[in-house]
């Protein structure tokens, strides 16, 4: 931002009474032409009534003197291409490391937003297919707090409709009483199964009896209603299991439940304003004009579905909260949905921002996750096998050390301060709680670092790999950072476990190419997390990491640290403990964690 607005004034100056609104400073495409460019001289050419190239040539000369650029020069049919000053960058990095966050811009501040994300559904255990709507949520969340937004995290549960009829119905005749005594996900899950199972087999007088049960509950029967709050209580209580792995937290549960009152009034006030219309017996809204379809919002059995359930929680929503945006992370499969009711919304009158951010398709080992393929994992199997197979590498790796082998930290060129691992303590135990750091982190990243858009096949080589764009990777590159500066302080962090590497006292003093571009890229980092929110995208923050890590491998394998007269010695070890906030910073952004040593 500082750089496009002084580009900026330089184009007003060159050119005085127009507005230059729009001039952006975006980081070169490749060092050859500099460390920024700005090519907005094509785009103000008509309005400046002059030649894109007189105008690069006359902002450059407005821009000679400013002491942020080491030099300003002009290519092609008007291209600036800016080299900025060892004394501005030194200055900025200075900046960026004394800031809260590593200087992330309050952009949200005063301002409220509802992310509504995972939604399970009671009564059935969390299976690998929830796992892109909760950790994508969960990252967008954290994004967003870190903007100074105020974020209300909703988990919109599945908690009511037919299917509980078919539990309270199997509860009652098809479990032990020792099942129903110990009540679990997995039983409730199993009565499910069996009595959906009898309802399609017998002549229709099972599936009856469960109509019978969901309306006795629907009608407030005492014993239905119980019935029910503990199932609802028990899937909860396994949810949050399953979400204290991960390190996911929500402000509110509200089921589909919560708003069965103000489903009515919602119907009522579409059919007093002429939306909601009559149709073989049901109440439709008809979107055809915006090739929507219809949309029913009240079914001809009077029941209602989804849409009214979604119409009325962003109604609760809106008087409760008065969020500037609403956020929903849910399956591509469901946009034509969500379409039609954000339609709805704004008709009715809502202005609240309405946001839809939709995921691809997991698939797992290149097939389809579904009951039918016998792929369908349990969340709680998929985290235990990430522990499992992260805590034999940490083993391996234990061992290994304890043979004098070294670390497997992926591959690099040259070891320029001899063999040994500059930093790297082989004494770091191996124990469950890493494993399950780099396990679970592991997961995370391997979702993560994809679009959102995009259908994944979740690889388990590729998830724990130590080479490449992985979590594991990522957060070895931290444990390094962070054992070097403990050998360069000549001691340790006294097992405080603390999320930064150890402060390190001195001046920024960028000199080679090396340092340069390692510190162009962590002064993108704010920048780098207001794209994530602004895209409703996690993997630009990822790919942002994977970046920056890659250009820190870089120096490090050209540059001696340890070794290095005492200035550039001091200098370096500061920028390797930027390096290190940043990187720690914006895994803590993904909800992975960045264990100190590994």
């Amino acid at each position: 931002m500082e750089l496009s607005d002084i580009v900026k004034a330089a184009f007003e100056e060159a050119y005085p009474g127009e507005d230059f609104g729009g001039v952006r400073v975006l980081p070169a495409t490749d060092p050859k032409f500099g460390d920024y460019q700005c090519n907005d001289a094509l785009k103000f050419a008509k309005k400046a009534h002059a030649n894109p190239r007189e105008v690069g040539a006359k902002v450059a000369e407005a821009l000679k003197g400013n002491d942020v650029f080491e030099k300003v020069e002009i290519a092609g049919p008007g291209f600036l291409n800016l080299t900025v000053s060892g004394g501005w960058l030194n200055s900025r990095l200075s900046t960026l490391d004394s800031k809260p966050s590593c200087g992330i811009p309050q952009k949200g501040a005063g301002k409220k937003i509802v992310i509504d994300y995972s939604s399970p559904n009671a009564a059935k255990q969390m299976h690998i297919g929830h796992i892109r709507s909760t950790v994508i949520g969960c990252a967008i969340d954290r994004i967003f707090r870190s903007l100074g937004y105020d974020v209300i995290a909703d988990n919109h549960l599945g908690d009511w409709g037919t299917q509980f009829g078919i539990l309270i119905k199997g509860y009652r005749e098809l479990l032990t009483d020792e099942e129903r005594e110990n009540l679990t996900v997995a039983n409730l899950e199993k009565c499910y199964v069996l009595s959906a199972a009898k309802a399609k087999e017998e002549d229709g007088v099972w599936k009856d009896a469960c109509r019978a049960e969901l309306v006795k509950l629907q009608q407030g029967d005492k014993d239905n209603l119980a019935l029910w709050k503990r199932f609802i209580d028990i899937s909860i209580g396994e949810f949050d299991r399953m979400y204290a792995k991960l390190g996911v937290k929500f402000d509110t549960y509200r089921g589909e439940s919560y708003y069965n009152d103000t489903m009515p009034g919602v119907v009522a006030k579409l059919q007093e304003m002429g939306l909601a219309v009559e149709s073989e017996g049901a109440l439709v809204v008809n979107l055809e004009a915006e090739k929507l379809g219809v949309a029913i919002v009240r079914k001809s059995d009077g029941g209602y579905n989804y849409t009214t359930s979604d119409l009325a929680c962003v109604k609760t929503r809106v008087e409760e909260y008065d969020p500037e945006r609403i956020i929903y992370v849910t399956d591509a499969r469901q946009q034509l949905h969500f379409k039609q009711w954000f339609s709805i919304a704004a008709k009715m009158g809502y202005t609240t921002k309405l946001v839809h951010v939709p995921f691809g398709l997991m698939s797992y080992q290149g097939k389809a996750i579904s009951t039918r393929e016998g792929n369908l994992i349990k969340l709680d199997e998929l985290l235990a096998e990430a522990k499992r197979r992260a805590l034999a590498i940490v083993q391996d790796r234990a061992a290994s050390m304890g043979k004098g082998a070294g670390m497997p930290y992926p591959p690099r060129a040259s070891e320029p301060e001899g063999a040994t691992r500059r930093g790297e303590s082989p004494s770091v135990p191996a124990d469950e709680t890493l494993a399950e750091q780099i396990g679970y982190g592991a997961v995370k990243y391997s979702d993560l670092s994809h679009d959102p858009i995009t259908d994944i096949d979740f690889s388990w080589d590729k998830a724990l790999a130590l080479e490449g764009n992985s979590g594991p990777y990522l957060q070895y590159a931290y444990a390094r950072v962070c054992s070097l500066l403990e050998k360069a302080s000549g001691g340790t962090d006294g097992g405080s476990g603390a999320p930064e590497p150890l402060p390190v006292d001195g001046s920024f003093l960028v000199a080679t190419p090396a340092e340069k571009r390692l510190a162009l890229q962590l002064l993108e980092f704010p920048g780098a997390v207001v794209r994530a929110a602004e895209a409703y995208k996690p993997s630009v923050l990822a790919d942002y990491l994977f970046q920056t890590a890659q250009l820190y491998s870089s120096f490090y394998q050209s540059s001696p640290i340890l070794k290095s007269e005492p200035t550039v010695r001091a200098a370096r070890l500061k920028l390797c403990s930027l390096f290190g906030k940043v990187l720690s910073t914006g895994l803590g952004l993904l909800g992975i964690d960045t264990p100190r040593h590994i």
